[in-house]
């Protein structure tokens, strides 16, 4: 038995792993270091499971996965210099995307923090600005409270990023200090009287529309939504990041989702809506300037963040409390409500317009070079269940999922809709394979964005994780390639070249396969459905006419 982990001081790496404990974190993704070594030692005496991975980089999307799918954030354990460095796209893809995660990152001790040594640097410099929350601790009696208030910061709204820096010589000292987990205190419902007034302005409205964002996605806020669309006749559009949020059973309402193109379905109905609620809405997930023209319209703000005002959202009234709750309130209000006979004509023009959309996509799947990326994502989509959870990567096959993927569950189709991150899919699709187990998981990126992340091969198929990752090969970088080309006429700087996907994965423990045609497509990916492990599905898709559809795209929303 360890005696040191029993007395009454404890080494302070030990108070930190007890604190993510009694908060509840399941998963801690690491790779070790000197100067971090000490809570890698705690973790041998128990804790959250520790998970080895291969870049920290790759740490970071999985605990900010684990975050998005639980609510509860994922843990990314690191050294110090680079250790810490590589953590910071993950950082930022997790802070501006709301995806609540911690990271714990070792230090040089103390007497060489302002020296010029074997890996000092200012972490908490380097971290602030890329998270909502950064602490170094001082004294290993504040070791505790600062993963404490790490956790509380990067689970309160907006979530997002915490982190805390530990120094070597810190995590080793002892302390008694303890800090018991306190809850972060809920909200209650919008005011009653806001309430009301919201209930005369939707009442009143000709052509009322819901526009869902990213916290209506939570489970409480998702929930209580969908009990106000079964007795009312409101319909939904959702952003990407809301995506689900809208069930099979009430998909009458659902009327498409906005975020990249113009005048599609849903972006024709927000632009109709005399009075428009945003539910939930963050502008980084589609920016105010782009949708609202008018900004005049009235819009009701309904979430717990206060309105980001600016020339283009100008709210006439806002709702701020508990989403869910306050979503409530408005239903024995609303209950009863129904469209007038020329509104609920738009909507069901709208939703026949996006059925179209799709029909005409799933047309002339094969050519020459590929296969059509949107049949493609349309045969995923008829394969995978409603409790699949796919996660897509950032590139050209990031458009045509965006376009034509559906979910009916909240948190199951996962986009990097904020930052638009290279490399993200297949981090995501380990996280929820770890907290999904026997769902059907469904990754898909380019064959430039697997090799961003692909060395965690191994530590997929080291815990004995199973999904499926498509990669749509094209051997560019083409969302650059074809705005390079919109712009002057020529790419440039975008050419990859072919890697054999079979031997790469057989590598790994992997299987591995190239797919000729829609047909042999769907025969893999059936297959790689019903089988245990990790299936890696190769298929050439032919993107020549993306510079068509990008003339579709809103100006400036690629990376």
């Amino acid at each position: 038995m360890n005696t040191e982990k029993n007395s009454l001081a404890t080494r302070s790496a030990q108070r930190m792993v007890d604190t993510l404990s009694a908060y509840g974190v399941e998963f801690i993704f690491g790779i070790p270091g000197a100067k971090i070594d000490a809570v890698f030692d705690a973790l041998d005496d128990g804790g959250p499971q520790l998970i080895v991975c291969r870049h920290e980089q790759n740490a970071a999307f999985m605990a900010a996965a684990v975050g998005r799918l639980t609510g509860t954030p994922g843990v990314a354990l690191v050294t110090s210099g680079p250790g810490t460095t590589n953590l910071a796209t993950g950082l930022v893809t997790a802070n501006t995307e709301q995806d609540p995660m911690i990271a714990i990152c070792g230090a040089v001790g103390r007497a060489d923090r302002l020296k010029r040594t074997h890996q000092s640097m200012n972490a908490a410099a380097v971290l602030t600005p890329i998270t909502k929350f950064t602490a170094e601790v001082a004294h290993p009696d504040n070791a505790a409270e600062a993963v404490a208030n790490a956790f509380r910061a990067a689970t309160t709204v907006p979530r997002g990023a915490a982190a805390v820096v530990i120094p070597s010589d810190v995590a080793a000292e002892s302390t008694d200090a303890v800090v018991t987990p306190i809850p972060v205190a809920p909200l209650g419902a919008a005011p009653a009287e806001h309430v009301s007034r919201a209930e005369d302005l939707i009442r009143n409205a000709r052509r009322p529309v819901l526009l869902v964002g990213m916290r209506g996605g939570d489970p409480r806020a998702c929930a209580a939504i969908r009990d106000l669309l079964s007795v009312t006749d409101l319909p939904v559009v959702e952003t990407f990041q809301a995506a689900g949020v809208v069930s099979r059973e009430l998909v009458d309402h659902y009327v498409g989702r906005v975020g990249l193109f113009r005048n599609q379905p849903g972006d024709v109905l927000v632009d109709e809506a005399d009075v428009l609620v945003t539910i939930g809405y963050d502008p980084v997930e589609y920016d105010p300037r782009l949708w609202n023209a008018d900004p005049a319209r009235v819009v009701v703000h309904l979430d717990e963040v206060a309105a980001d005002v600016d020339a283009h959202y100008q709210p006439a009234l806002e709702l701020r409390g508990d989403v869910a709750a306050t979503v409530r309130a408005l239903i024995p209000e609303l209950s009863g409500l129904r469209l007038s006979e020329s509104a609920a004509a738009s909507v069901d023009e709208k939703r026949a317009a996006l059925t179209a959309i799709d029909e005409a996509a799933a047309t002339h799947a094969d050519t020459e070079v590929g296969v059509n990326p949107a049949a493609l994502v349309l045969k995923i989509r008829d394969l995978v269940d409603d409790d699949a959870t796919v996660a897509c990567d950032i590139g050209s096959n990031y458009i045509y999922a965006a376009r034509h993927l559906r979910a009916y569950e909240p948190r199951r189709l996962l986009f990097s809709n904020g930052q638009q991150t290279l490399g993200v899919a297949l981090p995501w699709a380990m996280a929820a394979a770890l907290v999904r187990p026997g769902t059907q998981v469904v990754s898909i990126s380019g064959d430039g964005g697997f090799l961003f992340s692909a060395q965690e091969l191994e530590t997929a198929t080291r815990l004995g994780l199973s999904f499926t990752h498509v990669i749509m090969r094209d051997n560019t970088y083409d969302m650059v390639g074809f705005q390079e080309e919109l712009k002057y006429g020529r790419k440039s700087g975008v050419q990859l070249a072919e890697y054999d996907v079979a031997h790469y994965a057989a590598a790994f423990g992997a299987t591995g396969v190239r797919v000729s045609g829609l047909a042999d497509f769907e025969s893999a990916f059936k297959e790689s459905l019903g089988n245990p492990g990790i299936t890696i599905i190769d298929v050439c898709v032919d993107y020549r006419s993306n510079t068509d559809l990008a003339k579709q795209l809103h100006d400036d929303v690629l990376e």
